[in-house]
């Protein structure tokens, strides 16, 4: 019995370490596990990226084949550095410095050791590679760009660094991602799936075929290709008008959200961070702390929106019942706040909603200001419902657009202004700024268009969206597709866009009108503060424009805002006409307005802080 008891026991144990051994292998075996083994390699085979289309089908990025020189550490033998080096057209410090680099990450794993060689380089290296041991060469591909522009939209391909391999197991160290817009946010539909051969090696480190007969291995699935809601042709021609000037641009369509051009100026070729001029070119964009061209002016820069605000504030005091369109102020060439006189530009005399709105009069939408906080027990409960109506305009928040960078702007709260003054012990007077758009006021370029969005839409929006198509199908990401309505009654919009409409027939953007198309805008010019030399210096203003077309059925809606561009319809006001007829036209008649826009630069005024030239403010001459 004893026997039999002994014998099962063994038995049994046999069975288990059989059946565990068997579960790890055919079960429970995992790539991972299949890498930790140092008898086998990986080689991985990578995709091409999807393509980029625009929402008309034209390319805007492609890709080129290139080629990576690849190093397994441990596999290196004794080589002619110098020759090598020659060869890969390195110096020999780099080349210690990376193959150092390498070995650390893993002496068993690939790292790449030069990216991105030309097709010349390749064919030149490709016949000498035998001799050199532990490398090779891993054929990838690179962006191809079938535009100069849109670079702020699209991004750019980067290497993985520390921070992608931590979040992300599916990296290895000398793969790419995509860095900033679209490239970044739509990283996973555009770089496919890599696949994987595994390599068994024997005890001398040779290789003897695929592991398992290649059961473990995976085929590369290609990227997806998408289509972008941008306009190319838009987006070409809104860069070109923004030559030699620093600002945002953002283009809507309002029945939709779709984003028909987002331009941030100055930029650069979207090229020139392809290939192995990359990192060079980077730095020296990176380093360029005076213009700035990787900093997105469309979505990140916070500033006054100025003159265009007054439309919201008539807005709110119209559905609170402050005001009516018939409601008038005198205006004295400006306004008191006390003792103190605030300016105006509008030539003075009685102002109502519409002349209000069509004359940008300051004096007007200060006193509508002043009856909105009258019509409250407390300023606090006063700020609580205009904040709310400004929020419903998608202001002071976040929109939700689907790329990966941007700045909320501010609509301060009552908060924001006990933390200055104290509770209680401010009045709507110590505010009076934001009326016309100014004081603390912050809103983006992208918050500017879908408010003139919402305004074309008598009511609501639509999230502002870069994405239109994946593999052809169209999205419909509920987030996209679903209105968002502002707190303002559908019957208060008529009489601010009758307004906004006698701006381009009798108004401030009169001499900016485009035959044949009933456009509804308002100009705005912010004033403009630096510091310099330790003294708040004020200098050339800057100009903003926000327009919508046609009146009665909006195709498109726009914010244009200039830095250093003096008033509202002189430079945005310009550029605002020439993208609305482009784009609803598709060819140019206003002749006149392009030449000056192509011909006439900015650099001057962006110079002056620098040069110790004196400004001149208000400068209304060409």
């Amino acid at each position: 019995m004893k026997k039999i008891l002994l014998s099962s026991i063994i038995i049994l144990i046999g069975i288990t370490f059989i059946g565990r051994l068997s579960y790890l292998q055919i079960f429970s075996f995992s790539p991972d596990q299949v890498l930790d083994d140092p008898a086998i390699k990986a080689i991985y085979d990578y995709p091409e990226r999807g393509y980029i289309y625009d929402r008309n089908g034209k390319l805007l990025v492609g890709n080129d084949p290139a080629y990576d020189v690849m190093v397994i550490p441990r596999e290196v033998k004794p080589l002619d550095t110098l020759e090598f080096c020659s060869l890969l057209g390195i110096d020999k410090d780099k080349f210690v410095q990376k193959l150092r680099k390498a070995r650390i990450y893993s002496p068993r794993l690939p790292s790449v050791l030069v990216p991105q060689l030309s097709k010349e380089d390749y064919a030149r290296l490709q016949e000498k590679m035998r001799k050199y041991e532990g490398f090779y060469i891993q054929k990838r591909s690179l962006r191809y760009y079938d535009t100069k522009a849109a670079a702020n939209v699209l991004g750019y391909i980067r290497e993985v660094n520390e921070r992608d391999l931590e979040r992300n197991p599916y990296y290895v160290q000398g793969e790419l991602t995509g860095g900033k817009g679209v490239e970044q946010q739509y990283e996973e539909i555009l770089r496919g799936r890599k696949g994987v051969q595994y390599i068994q090696k024997d005890r001398f480190n040779r290789d003897i075929g695929p592991y398992k007969g290649g059961i473990l291995d995976t085929l590369p699935e290609q990227g997806k290709e998408i289509s972008l809601t941008i306009d190319k042709e838009l987006q070409e021609y809104g860069e070109l008008l923004m030559n030699g000037k620093w600002g945002g641009i953002v283009a809507l369509e309002p029945s939709s959200g779709e984003i028909l051009a987002m331009i941030s100026g100055p930029t650069y070729d979207p090229a020139l961070l392809v290939g192995r001029e990359r990192s060079k070119n980077y730095s020296k964009l990176h380093y360029d702390t005076i213009s700035k061209p990787l900093f997105d002016r469309s979505i990140s820069a916070e500033g006054s929106p100025g003159s265009p605000f007054k439309t919201l504030n008539a807005l709110v005091a119209l559905q609170e019942g402050a005001i009516k369109p018939g409601t008038t102020f005198q205006c004295y060439n400006g306004f008191y706040v006390g003792r103190t006189k605030r300016g105006c530009h509008c030539g003075g005399g009685i102002r109502n909603l519409n002349s209000g709105i069509y004359n940008s009069c300051n004096a007007y939408f200060a006193g509508t200001f002043r009856k909105f906080y009258e019509k409250f027990p407390t300023t606090d409960e006063g700020q609580d419902v205009w904040q709310k109506h400004m929020n419903s305009f998608g202001l002071g928040n976040f929109l939700g657009y689907d790329l990966p960078t941007g700045r909320p702007g501010r609509i301060p709260g009552k908060a924001y202004y006990d933390k200055w003054y104290g509770d209680g012990r401010w009045a709507s007077s110590y505010i009076i700024s934001n009326s016309i758009g100014q004081g603390e006021i912050a809103a983006t370029p992208v918050q500017l268009a879908n408010m003139t969005a919402a305004i074309a839409n008598r009511g609501y929006y639509y999230t502002p969206h870069i994405l239109k198509k994946v593999e052809g199908e169209d999205i419909s990401m509920p987030e996209y597709v679903q209105p968002k309505y502002t707190t303002i009654d559908k019957e208060h919009f008529e009489p601010v866009i009758k307004g906004m409409a006698d701006v381009y027939k009798k108004g401030t953007a009169r001499w900016v009108q485009i035959p044949g198309i009933e456009i509804a805008g308002k100009t705005g010019t912010v004033e403009n503060y630096t510091i310099i030399d330790s003294v708040r210096t004020q200098l050339t203003d800057h100009s903003v424009f926000v327009a919508f077309a046609p009146v009665n059925n909006p195709k498109i809606a726009l914010a244009v805002y200039i830095e250093n561009g003096y008033y509202g319809s002189r430079y945005a006001g310009h550029i605002a006409s020439l993208l609305i007829e482009k784009y609803l036209k598709g060819n140019i008649t206003r002749k006149d307005l392009e030449k000056r826009m192509l011909e006439k630069t900015l650099e001057h005024e962006y110079a002056k802080p620098y040069s110790g030239e004196e400004f001149k403010i208000n400068e209304y001459v060409w």
